[in-house]
């Protein structure tokens, strides 16, 4: 740098969880520091201060809605436009109340008032470069921080990254917003290491030379593809650094003080993207959630046990969310084991896939593991593969009854209104569901089009007749900006009546399983919905159902084992040869009649018992 001694700045603007640190500073910032033990690098989490200025519930509701995030700094942004943007807030918020009875306009002024006293207080002159990480609901609150930054302090160095840019978007981007000099694309920590370097030898006027996983406004790479530059081994990743994070925190009164949920990482990518067969690349068709990275990284179990220790001494805070997209498949249960060998009572959560084993969930919540968010996405065999999940619907029930067994919290999505769906879909997924009643309601979100992502691609093979930037943008921004950007979010033509005529019974049968579900939940009784208790020769199922008394079952002898044996999904093929003792035939009938009682799901010949086992206090 023109000063060596000049320090860079890292900043997280509104509107992320409030009660986590950014996992993009903290990992950042720490890797910097490992590069340049010398410079000073300062974090910014500026939405924490929003979040506290203007009280946690709100801020908690407005970041849970990614239009009424991006809203109210985009009225911000273009005040000429506050009477159509103030119509996607309140769209937005027709169904919340908190929202609903929100003054926007004293909203947006008291968010002016504490973005700009934030601004303000802080002497930018001194830092040489600006970092912004710009994921989902960030978009409109970093181009107001940016604009502001750069007006008041022209010479300082604005570099963005993060999940929105990808593809021709960086040059867009750049084309659009005067005020942002450099766009990363892809994980930033070698580009950053290789700008801040030339920014080190520099006079601050000359050409930027090609940096790898870096466009730059002055540079010779303004056009034409960019490719990435990542870590090739994460061994070589130091924990996150969120001491900013938590100096801010220290400094708010008592009232408004919180133990934190801690991010960490196992891997980067997806491994199911990078699988290829045939020549032709895996991954689901609808995510767009790993276009900034190339194949699958991930690190050891002991690095990542190590890290989880040193993170909780470090911060004093017992919860983590595991970011990554998709956990290892093979190692998660050493990592788990490892984890759980620190003697910690920790409260975790991650992201899994439908194949995760029962023996990887048991290691999981033994290590503390509460909450998941498993790639269900659809109850139909044939919509999964239209989805290109790699799995079937009695695996997705399968894991969706590990968890309910071992006390982990499901809070996994079904997509209605895919592109695609037909009557047998739909057939298929009501069947299912009324085997799914004893497990953990599933949250329903309507199929949204991510842009990049396979159905994007491939719109035409998907049942789109076209595909353009989702209308909310063109009430957001200037038309000039909606028509030179193309947006993460994207909008597509279908016939969408029909599809949301079609998916109606579905919507309708998942209110029904979530209201039976809370019902017999209520009171002091958590039992399980489907549980047996094993007698050794013989089992005995308890079947509660609503507004009613529960069903009992016996089980007895062979039978029982068959049950016991199917509680991973058997092939009919596999039953009969571990059990010929019996016979074919009595082995179809005793597994339909398990199946009209509702008490084993079959599917293509394969079986898969439902009952979860029994608490200890539960057991008859």
């Amino acid at each position: 740098m023109a000063d060596r001694s000049k320090p860079i700045v890292l900043v997280s603007t509104p509107w992320p969880l409030y009660s986590r640190p950014s996992i993009q500073l903290g990992a950042l910032k720490a890797y910097l520091k490992s590069r340049f033990p010398k410079l000073q690098i300062k974090a910014f989490h500026l939405y924490l201060k929003v979040a506290e200025r203007i009280g946690y519930k709100l801020y908690h509701e407005i970041s849970e809605r990614t239009w009424s995030a991006e809203s109210i700094y985009a009225a911000l942004l273009f005040p000429e436009r506050i009477n159509e943007i103030k119509k996607v807030f309140y769209h937005e918020a027709k169904n919340n109340i908190r929202l609903r009875k929100t003054d926007f306009d004293a909203l947006i002024a008291k968010i002016k008032e504490i973005s700009d006293n934030m601004i303000e207080a802080i002497d930018w002159d001194k830092f040489e470069l600006a970092g912004f990480s710009i994921c989902l609901c960030q978009l409109t609150s970093s181009l107001y921080f940016i604009r502001k930054i750069k007006k008041n302090f022209p010479n300082i160095r604005i570099v963005t990254g993060g999940s929105i840019f990808t593809g021709d978007t960086i040059y867009q981007m750049l084309k659009t917003f005067g005020e942002i000099d450099y766009v990363v694309s892809g994980e930033g920590e070698l580009p950053i290491t290789g700008l801040i370097r030339y920014l080190m030898k520099s006079d601050g006027n000359s050409k930027t030379p090609c940096i790898p996983g870096l466009v730059s406004r002055n540079g010779s790479n303004i056009t034409g593809d960019v490719s990435f530059n990542q870590i090739k081994d994460l061994t070589s990743l130091p924990p996150p650094d969120y001491d900013d994070y938590f100096d801010l925190l220290k400094t708010f009164k008592p009232d408004k003080t919180f133990f934190p949920t801690l991010c960490a990482e196992i891997s980067r990518g997806c491994w199911w993207k990078s699988i290829r067969k045939s020549g032709k690349q895996k991954g689901c068709t609808f995510c767009n959630l790993n276009l900034q990275w190339n194949n699958y990284r991930k690190k050891g179990a002991g690095q990542v046990a190590s890290e989880i220790d040193c993170l909780t001494k470090k911060y004093k805070t017992l919860s983590i969310a595991f970011m990554d997209n998709l956990l290892p498949l093979k190692e998660s249960r050493e990592i788990f084991l490892r984890i759980h060998k620190l003697g910690k009572d920790l409260r975790l959560f991650a992201e899994i896939r439908a194949n995760t084993s029962y023996e990887v969930l048991k290691a999981m919540r033994l290590a503390g593991v509460e909450e998941v968010q498993i790639g269900i996405e659809a109850l139909s065999t044939r919509l999964l593969k239209k989805f290109n999940k790699g799995t079937t619907c009695i695996r997705n029930l399968e894991v969706m009854k590990h968890c309910e067994e071992l006390g982990i919290a499901d809070i996994s999505n079904l997509i209605l209104c895919f592109p695609g769906s037909d009557i047998m879909d739909i057939k298929e997924t009501l069947r299912a569901l009324d085997f799914a009643f004893p497990f953990r309601p599933l949250r329903v979100v309507n199929f949204w089009l991510g842009l990049g992502s396979p159905v994007w691609e491939n719109r035409h093979a998907s049942g789109l007749t076209a595909v353009f930037n989702h209308h909310n943008y063109a009430a957001l921004f200037p038309p000039d900006v909606f028509q030179s950007i193309g947006f993460m979010i994207q909008s597509f033509k279908m016939d969408r009546v029909y599809q949301k005529k079609l998916w109606q019974p579905v919507k309708k049968k998942v209110k029904a399983w979530k209201k039976s579900y809370a019902e017999l939940h209520s009171g002091l009784s958590c039992s399980p919905i489907l549980s047996f208790s094993d007698g050794g020769d013989f089992l005995i199922i308890r079947q509660k159902r609503p507004g009613a008394d529960p069903l009992t079952h016996r089980v007895n002898g062979i039978y029982r084992n068959i049950y016991l044996f199917c509680r991973t999904n058997r092939s009919l093929k596999r039953i009969i040869a571990d059990f010929p003792q019996i016979g074919e035939d009595r082995i179809i009938n005793f597994l339909k009649m398990m199946e009209n009682k509702r008490l084993i799901y079959e599917e293509n010949n394969r079986y898969l018992s439902l009952a979860i086992k029994a608490r200890k206090e539960e057991r008859q």
